[in-house]
């Protein structure tokens, strides 16, 4: 029998505890009661806490009544974990894991494992909307930002929210096989394994600054002349720089090239057409200025990890 806990703090999201919860839940009913996961709530107050949803829950005990050790422990996210810092909490925190065969965090609970020192030297992932401010809170994590759940030794994290089912799914996997995992997965009605990343539900690229500068023009121009051919030296030129100046300059402003820049323009405006029109993919390709739907597919492939095609069927 495996102990999976649950630590809950005021403000957490509900659904990060209750989707990987439901998962072990639902494997208990396919497996041998001797082999069943041992599902226990634990909270920083005594009584019951609000989720960030208003959602009161009741834990089973206090984190100062836990028990000694568990085989999986777990943070969910959510306003509490990267709004507030618990102190009691990251105390609790750096010895329990010590004794835990595998500690990891739902979402934006990444915040709560770093705060306590849990993530420095690993490699760990959350929701793609905060894996830029965990990067810059937590600068000896390697964060992954495309991941949907990332298992590095005996720490797993996951991205946004329902992520944490399919990184519940791959311990139910890992713990009793692949089948088992499946068929919990149709059960809850999910896939097994999601086709592409967390990149598919984010921007690729960040909204231009407000401020005008030479750099912002010539991002403003792009925007709206992108079914346009666009070289380094034709935006130096708009910005009356050269090339060389022009590009050290971008990339210091934007926080990426200028072609990255482009591309990443490109396949967001795809993405906005694929979503809200019914426009033949050849269309849609000669209005984001990809030319071809053969180099939308090949980009769509990289950066999203689906077809065009894909993307259009999964989010229209």
């Amino acid at each position: 029998m495996k102990t999976v806990a649950m630590v809950l703090f005021p403000d957490f999201l509900l659904l990060d505890m209750a989707g990987p919860m439901e998962v072990f839940s639902v494997a208990n009913r396919y497996l041998k009661p001797e082999c069943h996961y041992q599902l226990t709530t634990l909270g920083t107050e005594r009584g019951a806490l609000r989720a960030s949803n208003g959602v009161m829950v009741h834990t089973d005990r206090h984190i100062e009544d836990a028990s000694a050790a568990y085989d999986l422990l777990l943070v969910p996210g959510g306003p509490g974990a990267y709004n507030e810092k618990h102190p009691p909490l990251l105390a609790w925190l750096k010895g329990a894991v010590k004794r835990a065969e595998r500690y990891g965090s739902i979402c934006t609970g990444a915040f709560v494992l770093g705060h306590a020192g849990l993530l420095d030297g690993y490699r760990v992932t959350t929701h793609w909307n905060y894996t830029e401010r965990l990067t810059k809170a937590f600068p000896n994590a390697k964060v992954a930002t495309d991941q949907i759940y990332v298992e590095d030794r005996n720490l797993i994290t996951s991205g946004g929210v329902t992520a944490g089912i399919d990184m519940a799914l791959a311990v139910v996997a890992g713990d009793h096989g692949k089948k088992l995992a499946q068929d919990v997965a149709k059960v809850l009605l999910v896939v097994m394994k999601r086709q592409g990343g967390q990149a598919q539900f984010s921007p690729l690229m960040a909204a231009v600054a407000p401020h005008e500068t030479p750099i912002t023009r010539v991002q403003n121009h792009v925007l709206e002349h992108l079914d346009e051919a666009f070289s380094v030296e034709r935006m130096a030129g708009l910005a009356n720089m050269s090339a060389r100046h022009f590009a050290r300059m971008f990339t210091r402003e934007v926080n990426m090239t200028p072609m990255d820049f482009l591309q990443s323009a490109r396949i967001d405006c795809a993405r906005n057409l694929l979503e809200t029109s019914d426009l033949p993919l050849k269309t849609v390709a000669y209005k984001s200025g990809f030319g071809s739907v053969r180099h939308m597919r090949i980009l769509f492939g990289e950066k999203l990890g689906l077809t065009p095609a894909q993307y259009r069927e999964q989010f229209s």
